[in-house]
């Protein structure tokens, strides 16, 4: 081990007695060490500029950042983002069940013009990229070979009839029809593209304001989309977190109030939290890790961990201080008895912590790190100040202190009594309390093996959650508000110009449209399909793939004269070797994008696509996928990493290899339990 039993019980004893012996000193070394590191990690501005490597808190919500910058889905997933022009949106439904018309009437096409001219200022938003009944160009046929392209609503209409003809002029645009306006010609959808998905929060709740705020006109708006639902979740989750670390702080309290009833004792375990809690996430800061959702649970994890030592140091206390009744003395007892269970079981908390470092996922390793530093600082913690702090105590405090308090005339405490009891219970039933474990781990087995690897962020809230509520009514009014993109490189030049390509491609469509998780796919197929429709009078007959390189040629140098040249550059690269397939998916759920992307990879190999594309998937709904498959992957080699590690100290503390395993199986049957339990309520993992 770290030292030998005589050698290590010398040090460590001496290293406790630094509290006893100099209690002022190391109360006041602490409260200056926190305060210190309190102040680097919350005030770095006012220190002079030569601590400039001092870093700041920074909060990072965003999911995506679970992969490491370098992963190549990441990797891929950015560039694309940026080489199609691409931003994460934000879905707005307008919805108006009450006026036979839905929203398509005067009034209420009047507040949405409004609320998206609002939406074009805020900060944060691509102005040029939201799309909305205002900034759409109406494709219209203006003479045989000639194209129109008009602002489909420039101006609120004036009369309702004007707000049918929109609606009959959004439903002929096939881009359109499902995406922003519904098939019934009821319900409108607004996508609002932001500069960075944390953004989502504050813009999403500046819209609904300035909803609240339209003329009442009987129609209702609802927010929901990944970037929203990713932003809001990380907002909320820390102001859960700093609700619930107080409250746990209360819990812990009182529970430590009943068990040992002076306020005075307790207080000493409770600096020891905080103390650690804040020593731990300023070091968090201070080193420029961000605060993440994984890592801002970090003090809920710390604060019960953190007072275990000193629980034990205060029951062995209060057993031994009658027998003493010197403080110093009676500390020295305690000590001696339990500095190698308070190290071991230290060490092995902060192995299991210290396991999540091995995991791929950067903000699991930044959790598991910091919390095992934190469990160390605990410890440090709890073996000095727990014994200056007791020694500080007025001798009054202690008076009537002790197991006798609690006795009856055996000498022994309720609680001694209570466990000498609970051993022979055991004693006398274990071949029933074997059998009943033995039990438990095959029902824990089964319900593992029942347990399903699922995830959608939007399921993080509640049901009646107003983005779940959102969610739920506009995929079913909608083709999706859950995106996912599939690019083909053709690696070489004007190859998606080529008609039997772009035929090749819209079968993959109608094939992923037949899934009935994809509302939608869209293409350069649609916007060449809408011009040449237009070029030839207008006929629907005529709305299909040209027979002709150059006739798809004619057609996208048609588009290119409309108000938004740009969006063809969503579904092509300027060179066209790229084409980009847009998905409208009606659930986040990771198990409906793996079958999504399994169906296309059926046909892309049954169509040998890929002896001359290279195919790749990109966007948050897939990005999801991979960040979740790697932390599930991931978490499980942690966990037999550390259970491995856990087992090799036990055998040597133990120095038999038997009772390491023994000593494992309550660990083992709680870890199953827990996983089966998951299982057989159905509960996706």
């Amino acid at each position: 081990m770290l030292l030998s039993a005589k050698r290590g019980n010398l040090d460590v004893k001496r290293f406790s007695e630094l509290g006893s012996r100099h209690p002022k000193w190391v109360i006041g070394l602490s409260v200056g060490l926190v305060g210190l590191a309190f102040a680097l990690a919350a005030l770095p501005s006012v220190w002079p500029q030569r601590f400039s490597m001092l870093h700041g808190i920074q909060v990072d919500a965003d999911p995506q950042n679970m992969l490491a910058v370098d992963k190549p889905d990441r990797v891929f997933h950015g560039e694309s983002r940026t080489e199609f022009e691409l931003y994460d949106q934000i879905a707005l439904g307008v919805i108006h069940d009450s006026h036979p018309q839905g929203v398509f009437n005067a009034n209420t096409l009047a507040n949405v013009l409004e609320l998206t001219r609002y939406a074009q200022e805020i900060e944060g938003v691509v102005a040029g990229k939201v799309i909305a009944p205002s900034t759409i160009d109406d494709i219209q046929q203006a003479g045989l070979g000639a194209v129109s392209f008009d602002w489909l609503m420039p101006r609120a209409p004036i009369n309702d009839e004007k707000a049918l003809s929109i609606r009959d002029q959004l439903l002929d645009l096939p881009l359109m029809r499902g995406s922003v306006v519904d098939e019934a010609g009821m319900s409108l959808l607004l996508y609002i593209p932001l500069v960075s998905k944390d953004q989502s929060h504050r813009v999403s709740s500046l819209l609904l304001e300035k909803a609240a705020s339209l003329p009442a006109t009987g129609e209702e708006y609802h927010i929901t989309g990944l970037p929203v639902a990713n932003d809001t979740f990380g907002v909320q989750m820390f102001v859960q977190m700093a609700i619930s670390a107080p409250m746990a702080m209360i819990l812990i309290f009182v529970l430590m109030w009943l068990f040992f009833k002076r306020i005075s004792l307790i207080l000493s375990p409770m600096i020891v939290a905080i103390f650690s809690v804040i020593l731990t996430m300023a070091a968090l800061i201070v080193t420029g890790n961000t605060v993440h959702i994984m890592s801002s649970m970090i003090p809920i994890f710390i604060m019960p961990i953190a007072v275990l030592d000193a629980v034990h140091i205060l029951s062995e206390f209060y057993d031994l201080y009658p027998k003493y009744n010197d403080r110093r003395a009676t500390l020295k007892a305690v000590m001696e008895s339990l500095w190698r269970p308070m190290l071991f079981t230290s060490l092995t908390t902060t192995i299991g912590f210290g396991s999540l470092a091995l995991a791929p996922i950067p903000p699991i390793q930044v959790f598991g790190v910091f919390v095992a530093l934190g469990v160390l600082l605990a410890w440090l913690f709890t073996m000095i100040l727990i014994p200056a702090y007791i020694c500080l105590l007025p001798q009054t405090v202690l008076e009537g202190y002790g197991y006798q308090s609690g006795a009856d005339n055996s000498g022994q405490s309720h609680a001694d009594k209570g466990s000498n009891a609970f051993g022979l219970f055991t004693q006398r039933y274990r071949r029933q309390i074997i059998g009943g474990a033995l039990l438990l781990a095959a029902i824990s087995a089964v319900g593992i093996s029942k347990i399903v690897i699922n995830d959608n962020p939007v399921k993080w809230f509640e049901p009646d959650h107003r983005i779940r509520i959102a969610d739920s009514i506009l995929n079913e009014r909608f083709s999706g508000t859950y995106p996912a993109y599939l690019v083909f490189d053709a690696k070489e030049d004007d190859a998606f110009k080529d008609p039997e390509n772009l035929l090749l491609l819209e079968r993959l469509q109608t094939h992923l449209e037949s899934h009935p998780n994809v509302g939608k796919t869209a293409s350069i197929n649609q916007l060449v399909k809408t011009v040449y429709r237009e070029l030839l009078g207008g006929n629907e007959d005529n709305y299909r793939i040209p027979g002709s390189s150059r006739a798809v040629a004619q057609t996208i140098l048609t588009f290119e004269s409309s108000h938004r040249p740009d969006d063809l550059w969503s579904f092509v690269t300027p060179d066209f070797r790229k084409a980009n397939i847009f998905l409208q998916l009606k659930s986040g759920d990771n198990l409906e994008m793996i079958s999504v992307v399994e169906a296309a990879n059926q046909f892309i190999e049954d169509n040998r696509m890929n002896d001359d594309f290279d195919a790749n998937w990109f966007g948050l709904t897939y990005i999801n996928v991979v960040w979740q498959e790697q932390m599930v992957s991931g978490m499980l080699g942690a966990l037999l990493s550390s259970f491995f590690i856990v087992f090799i100290l036990m055998a040597l503390l133990f120095r038999s290899v038997y009772w390491g395993l023994l000593s494992m199986i309550p660990l083992s049957m709680t870890i199953g339990l827990i996983y089966g339990i998951i299982g057989l309520v159905g509960k996706d993992y």
